[in-house]
């Protein structure tokens, strides 16, 4: 395995402390049939079920992600990254996170014995910061927002490997397992739709990458807020408009690095792009609860965006996948 430019195709080995080319394209992964995944390390993540929910005529699948070891579905791609990374040695990482992605990839660090630091905005949640400095990670608060402290952590990585779950196409790697796993519990095929929250889009792109290898694509549509919605605007070819702070804060980023290939892999899939309100949302959670799934606002966000996609109704026999992807106790 290596990782590849998308624009050179420069070469670069997965130990590189490069984290971009130096033509300034992002990294993507090269992995031959004989390339074997590592397992050494293991925090006991597990295979989540697909729980039926409906809401009124609207029947749906829940993909429990909330239910890994530390409460996200970051918990597939931080367990790849890091057996990839302990076992070619690394022994030092330091990354930027709002809160899950932190408090994953600290985890597996923990367990692997890798040094860890995690920058993240002043205004994450105490609950996930909390749980990132219960690992034994180190915590740098970066003011004004997300994209400062992807700007701080880039400055300040010394002699330490960008675990990232951004940049890095490890972390892709490990996400690709979800789409996987559906297709087997759903009897070997594809579901019709999946809704997917997106910030920077490891969920979309790890399902998306992992539908290929399998060889069919269901319609993926992507759901985020009405006040931070670039892959929206960009979809639908719209201006941009000025990013606000959204109740769901795990899909608040303003300029998503792999934003290109986003509106590809929704373009590919013949899928669709819906911002909802952030009252839509709120709304979204409470329905969950009262029917016993306790979710963060970023899960919420996709049964307000299913809603909002089949107001007007939908065929029974469409199978549409909603990603649980945190619990509730993270917020």
């Amino acid at each position: 395995m290596y990782f590849y430019c998308e624009k050179c195709k420069k070469q670069y080995p997965l130990n590189s402390r490069s984290y971009m080319c130096e033509c300034g394209g992002m990294f993507h992964l090269h992995k031959d049939s004989k390339d074997e995944p590592v397992h050494e390390i293991t925090i006991g993540e597990h295979e989540t079920p697909l729980l039926p929910f409906s809401v009124g005529n609207l029947d749906f699948l829940l993909k429990m992600e909330s239910m890994q070891p530390t409460g996200s579905f970051k918990d597939r791609g931080a367990y790849t990254l890091i057996n990839e990374i302990h076992h070619l040695g690394i022994d030092k990482i330091m990354l930027d996170s709002a809160g899950n992605a932190g408090a994953s990839i600290a985890a597996y660090a923990a367990a692997a014995k890798i040094d860890c630091t995690v920058y993240v905005p002043d205004d994450a949640s105490s609950e996930k910061i909390e749980q990132i400095e219960a690992y034994g990670a180190k915590i740098v608060k970066v003011p004004n927002g997300r994209m400062n402290a992807c700007s701080a952590v880039k400055q300040n990585l010394g002699d330490a490997y960008y675990a990232s779950h951004v940049y890095n196409p490890l972390f892709f790697e490990g996400m690709k397992s979800i789409a996987h796993e559906t297709y087997r519990q759903l009897g070997n095929t594809v579901p019709d739709y999946v809704f997917v929250p997106v910030g920077n889009g490891t969920l979309l792109l790890g399902l998306y990458y992992g539908f290929e290898e399998i060889g069919r694509m269901p319609h993926f549509v992507a759901v985020q807020s009405k006040k931070c919605d670039p892959l929206y605007e960009a979809f639908h070819g719209l201006p941009e408009e000025p990013k606000r702070t959204t109740i769901a804060d795990a899909i608040r980023i303003e300029k998503p690095k792999r934003l290109h290939d986003m509106v590809r892999a929704i373009k590919n899939s013949d899928g669709d792009v819906v911002a909802v309100e952030d009252t839509d949302i709120v709304r979204a959670k409470k329905y969950l609860a009262s029917r016993g799934v306790y979710v963060e606002m970023t899960s919420a966000a996709v049964l307000a965006g299913a809603l909002a996609y089949f107001q007007a109704g939908k065929p029974d026999n469409y199978r549409v996948v909603l990603p649980i992807t945190g619990h509730g106790l993270k917020r």
